[in-house]
């Protein structure tokens, strides 16, 4: 659980930097924080989410919108582009972690911040992308 709350965070802390159109900055992190008393974990899981998204954020989109086949990132509820972003993230980038799980949270998140529908298409585009990014976690268990 303290990995899903993390991952919520993340969304959020995505959702607010791309609203505001914010760079991610120390003095964000700190105020994102107040009124939050969360574990030293989930903020670091969280910051590392964010961070690297944020980071990889042109190569995150490119293999959304590979996935994603008739439909443009920029087109996408924005709620939904940051749930897709920060999960390919975990997919491509950090292969400890099982695709199955990082889609899960993924779909549960969707379901709580968005829609029934969103969760059924982010679950689609995850499962593209979980099974063609090279070195991800679905990819190497599949191959096992």
């Amino acid at each position: 659980m303290k990995r899903r709350r993390a991952r919520e965070y993340a969304l959020q802390m995505l959702f607010q930097l791309e609203l505001t159109g914010n760079e991610l900055n120390h003095e964000i992190v700190q105020e994102f924080w107040k009124g939050h008393d969360e574990t030293r974990e989930v903020k670091d899981f969280a910051h590392q989410i964010v961070k690297n998204t944020r980071e990889h954020v042109t190569e995150i989109d490119k293999i959304i919108k590979k996935a994603a086949q008739h439909w443009s990132v920029d087109r996408m509820a924005s709620i939904d582009r940051n749930i897709l972003r920060a999960a390919t993230y975990e997919l491509a980038y950090r292969t400890d972690i099982p695709s199955s799980v990082v889609m899960n949270e993924a779909i549960e998140i969707a379901k709580k911040y968005s829609t029934e529908e969103s969760a059924a298409f982010i679950n689609g585009i995850l499962d593209k992308v979980a099974q063609t990014v090279p070195g991800s976690a679905g990819l190497k268990e599949k191959q096992k």
